[in-house]
């Protein structure tokens, strides 16, 4: 019975964000996006020793349960 007021305050927020939205800080947003990131290169780095080059060796091993056997 109480749902009428919240959708009434649901939408008076609603129309708010659409109308009037706030003043957007558009060089703090680009200095957001815009920051320093790693390089793909430095990733690889970091987790290099956790990585496992060599799946193709291991396929046979464990088959997808859910795939049919051949006959």
């Amino acid at each position: 019975m109480g749902r009428g007021r919240a959708k009434a305050k649901q939408t008076k927020v609603a129309r708010e964000l659409k109308y009037h939205s706030p003043n957007t800080d558009l060089a703090a947003l680009q200095r957001e996006l815009g920051g320093s990131r790693k390089s793909d290169h430095d990733f690889d780095d970091d987790y290099k020793e956790y990585v496992d080059d060599d799946d193709e060796d291991h396929a046979d091993e464990d088959p997808d349960p859910w795939v049919r056997p051949t006959r």
